[in-house]
């Protein structure tokens, strides 16, 4: 066996290095192969043992192929924005075909040089499917995306164009603490100071003009205001405004014992038998109101009338009465008419929303809950607006009242999801697109003296657009984009990783499909699990290197060569032994 086992030795040699040129030659074949993985040759021995040491059967080798799939190929720029490539582990889930039928097997591969078919399915270069996770409506995720059945074929296709209804809008306005306060019961016949529009758009993408009315208010507290204005608190009663000396009138407040006052033309007259006050000048009542009676407030408002407020407003509980003594006209003469005033004032039922109420959160309706309880004495009984909202057919969306601080910022309280905002609900247009809700962000809301300015305003509603791309993202998503801004999210492209990627079997179109070896596939969101990352708009190359390969390659030929001199020579002895007498 020595002489013709060296023979199959040699010619095992040869064999062994026509495989190894062979897998150099296909690499190099495919250097330029988007996605490709090269492999190379494993060269092992295959020995024939014996009992007896004196003799030597010669063995034989063999050369096996190793796949270098996990080796990272290098990644270059693209133009396209549904190219991908993948950083670290993973592949691509694909199918050669876009039934997402179960018989059809999933095969995985590194080839992200993705476009659009003409049904609009994305397909590699190789003309394979690409599959990801749908998202739905509120973007979350399948619940089974742990499992192959649970992608889908991506398919970007659109019978027309995206509308985004308005679900959000922001509004940042600085409202005049210098306008003139009105009554609550007068807002009807009333101009609002201030008016902003904004842009929303309905379901059907249509725009809708939302305005904004903006009127200074006295506050739902229990009010009277006079009706002379200019006044200052040195404002003599007699010889200043023309009142009676003599005359006299009552307040009382909540249903107790009135307060009397006479009015008088000496200044620190004392006050007769059965007068509490004897009031000189309009300073007079505002310091005794202020001091001596309880759960009242007196003050000149911005456009210069005296003001009797209650301090709180329990709707329908607070109130305070205003009366004239004997003949006089006193209260008459000051612009006040007698009478009850209560914290329900609101007469004509203007108000569906945002009436402060007495218990928490103080608020009622689509408006901010106030963030003081009646009574504190944080409370800014100058700081409240009446806000209007209305459609462009000047139909009432809601209106109510918001309250500012001493510092100029919304007094209002955030919601469960730590927003201030007017919710509207249940907007119907009146143009057959669906019921819309819409919440109004009013954190920026101020209330400075200072000219009525609209700092910004924003939504995120758009109307009809046009598909013009498709992109995929660094966290895998696949996202359309229209001509009006906006964008669609639609799917989500996994990564599917192996425990052996090297062990996967190669198809052709630069593929793979799962085997024993390779382990069961795992689906990976981008970047977590041990996943790579998807880099959008790049491709990922070929990891053979020419320079490594050139070299094997001369290796090889050396080594077969050598082979086949040892064929030659085995055949010279075998030539003298036949030539043997």
């Amino acid at each position: 066996m020595g002489l013709f086992g060296a023979l199959f030795t040699g010619v095992s040699a040869l064999t062994a290095q026509s495989q190894n040129t062979a897998i150099i030659s296909n690499n190099i074949a495919n250097v330029n192969t988007t996605g490709f993985k090269r492999s190379e040759a494993a060269f092992f021995s295959l020995v024939t043992t014996r009992g007896n040491t004196s003799r030597y059967s010669p063995g034989t080798v063999t050369a096996n192929r190793i796949q270098r799939v996990d080796q990272q190929g290098p990644i270059t720029q693209s133009a396209s924005g549904t190219d991908a490539s993948i950083s670290g582990r993973g592949f691509f889930a694909v199918k050669r075909d876009s039934d997402d039928s179960a018989l059809t097997e999933f095969l995985y591969t590194r080839n992200g040089q993705f476009s659009e078919d003409a049904q609009g399915y994305l397909r590699n270069s190789a003309g394979f499917y690409l599959y990801g996770w749908p998202i739905d409506q509120a973007g979350n995720l399948p619940a089974n995306q742990g499992d192959l059945t649970s992608l889908v074929p991506i398919d970007v296709a659109f019978l027309g164009g995206l509308t985004r209804p308005t679900n959000n809008a922001q509004l940042s306005v600085n409202l005049d603490s210098a306008a003139e306060d009105r009554l609550l019961s007068d807002l009807a016949s009333s101009t609002a100071d201030f008016t902003r529009g904004i842009t929303v758009y309905d379901t059907l993408g249509n725009p809708q003009t939302m305005s904004f009315e903006f009127t200074k208010v006295y506050g739902p507290q229990a009010t009277q205001a006079s009706t002379r204005s200019t006044l200052t608190a040195t404002d003599e009663m007699v010889n200043d405004l023309g009142l009676s000396n003599g005359d006299q009138f009552t307040i009382a407040v909540d249903g107790g014992a009135a307060r009397t006052y006479q009015i008088t033309d000496t200044e620190g007259a004392a006050a007769p038998p059965g007068v509490d006050v004897m009031l000189f000048d309009i300073g007079d009542i505002i310091d005794d109101i202020n001091n001596n009676v309880t759960n009242l407030s007196a003050y000149l408002g911005n456009a210069g009338e005296l003001v009797l407020q209650h301090d709180e407003f329990i709707l329908g509980t607070e109130n305070f009465t205003l009366a004239e003594v004997g003949a006089g006209t006193a209260l008459s003469s000051l612009g006040f008419t007698p009478g009850t005033y209560t914290s329900d004032n609101l007469s004509g039922g203007t108000f569906s929303n945002g009436l402060p109420t007495d218990t928490p959160p103080y608020s009622s309706g689509d408006f901010p809950s106030l963030q003081f309880q009646p009574g504190d004495p944080s409370y800014n009984s100058r700081g409240w607006w009446n806000v209007s909202i209305r459609d462009p057919s000047n139909n009432q969306l809601t209106t109510g009242l918001v309250n500012f601080n001493g510092d100029g910022t919304i007094n209002a309280l955030a919601d469960v999801d730590g927003n201030i905002d007017i919710e509207l609900n249940q907007i119907d247009w009146n143009n057959g697109s669906e019921l819309q809700n819409i919440s109004i962000d009013v954190e920026r809301f101020s209330q400075f003296s200072s000219d009525f300015t609209v700092l910004f305003a924003d939504q995120d509603g758009a109307e009809l657009g046009l598909r013009t791309g498709i992109e995929i993202d660094r966290e895998g998503f696949v996202i359309a984009q229209f001509s009006n801004g906006a964008s669609a999210v639609l799917y989500k492209l996994p990564l599917v990783t192996f425990a052996n990627a090297n062990g996967l079997a190669e198809v052709s179109g630069t593929a793979y499909t799962e085997t024993e070896d390779s382990g069961e596939e795992n689906l990976r969101q981008a970047g977590s699990g041990g996943a790579g990352f998807i880099e959008p708009s790049t491709l990922e190359n070929s990891n053979v290197d020419l320079a490594d390969e050139f070299a094997l390659l001369i290796v090889a030929q050396r080594a077969y060569s050598a082979g086949t001199k040892v064929i030659n020579t085995v055949d010279q002895m075998t030539q003298e032994l036949l030539q043997l007498r």
